[in-house]
């Protein structure tokens, strides 16, 4: 298989067994040939929906980010307004519909900033991010298994955030960085 940038895949695969499997991602034991021609063990995280992330400004270049505890770190999280993109739904359709559900924020200008692997040493999830402008306010509305708390702050407090380590979420800092050199530049 060719990669994006021509090369050819150096991986044999022997053979693959599932080992779990759940709604959100399919975990599979691998019997592979190195690229040095050694045999090797490899796992793979398969996730199912591709985890979107969206940064709302507002016209003073105000943003809101959430809160929550994260079970797999055993810690609490502010992360800018993400969730999971199933098939069937454009990354975009579901920035917008985490947005809404998470902040109660619609937005009628919608960029794409970013394209992502998460980890990809152990995992083929992929990530889509945006920016949101011409924002209007309702009601926040999270799944029942999120326990929420929403701040605004403005867009350059949340840079300091990620900064000084509060902000540690892969795809907020990512997101949150581009951003703020695309602010910098001109072009948000």
């Amino acid at each position: 298989m060719k990669s994006k940038v021509g090369m050819d895949n150096p991986w044999t695969t022997l053979d693959k067994k599932e080992v779990y499997d759940n709604p959100w991602i399919n975990i599979t034991h691998r019997n592979v040939i190195t690229p040095t021609g050694s045999n090797g063990i490899y796992g793979l995280v398969h996730f199912k929906n591709i985890a979107v992330g969206v940064i709302p400004l507002d016209e003073e270049y105000n943003t809101w980010i959430v809160g929550q505890y994260r079970y797999t770190l055993e810690e609490y999280s502010w992360e800018i307004p993400e969730g999971g993109c199933p098939q069937g739904e454009s990354p975009l359709e579901a920035a917008q519909r985490e947005l809404e559900e998470e902040t109660g924020i619609k937005a009628s200008n919608w960029s794409e900033v970013i394209e992502l692997t998460t980890s990809n040493s152990v995992t083929d999830e992929r990530a889509v991010s945006f920016v949101a402008k011409g924002l209007t306010f309702g009601q926040a509305a999270p799944e029942d298994t999120e326990d929420l708390q929403v701040k605004k702050l403005p867009f350059g407090e949340l840079v300091e955030l990620v900064m000084d380590g509060t902000i540690t979420d892969g795809l907020s800092v990512a997101t949150i960085l581009k951003v703020k050199l695309l602010i910098d530049k001109g072009i948000i």
